[in-house]
């Protein structure tokens, strides 16, 4: 399986950067070719500036304005979604990202507005891996916007098909070294198995 992993995290020292590698190497392990999308290591602009919302609905004009990463998005069988929980939401450059890729013309067909199609059929496995500053409780009571992108959102654009997995770390900034190494591990045994 052809595995995009998109990675959003600034720091290279981080516990994301931990997760990112114990999640490549079991993906690696199981024999997966992988692109890896570090969005900000390869500088992705997440703005939606005038001139890209004024051509967001021309399917073709989006198309072209976002090939690069639209082309990695449709060549792959799988979506790995890794990012960090801030303000009870995703990190705005992946925000941005989303914003960009799902859109008339790469994700999704609005030849009818009244009925969008999507057009991710080819995506069978979307998986996110996201941690939390607050403890699970409070994400629920914030309805837990992350969960609900990967679980709910992006699943439509496959024609609801796709095969979907969130990993939480919820109150990471005070989980001990024994929990961030279960979650770690367990991370790795999955990846392995993908």
């Amino acid at each position: 399986m052809h595995v995009l992993y998109v990675y959003c995290h600034p720091l290279a020292d981080s516990f994301h950067a931990a997760l990112r590698s114990e999640a490549l190497a079991g993906l690696a392990q199981a024999g997966h070719t992988l692109d890896l999308l570090d969005l900000y290591a390869e500088g992705f602009d997440p703005v939606l500036n005038a001139e890209l919302r004024r051509d967001y609905h021309d399917p073709v004009l989006n198309r072209r304005k976002n090939e690069s990463y639209a082309a990695r998005l449709m060549a792959a069988n799988a979506l790995i979604v890794q990012f960090p929980t801030w303000s009870f939401g995703p990190p705005a450059m992946l925000k941005g990202w989303f914003d960009r890729m799902f859109g008339p013309g790469i994700a999704l067909d609005l030849s009818d507005p009244a009925h969008a199609k999507p057009m991710l059929q080819h995506i069978e496995r979307i998986v996110g891996i996201a941690t939390y500053g607050r403890p699970r409780w409070q994400a629920i009571g914030m309805a837990d916007p992350p969960r609900k992108i990967i679980k709910r959102y992006l699943p439509w654009f496959t024609g609801g098909k796709a095969r979907v997995r969130y990993y939480a770390l919820y109150h990471m900034n005070v989980a001990t070294a024994n929990k961030r190494n279960r979650f770690l591990a367990k991370l790795r045994r999955d990846m392995e198995r993908f």
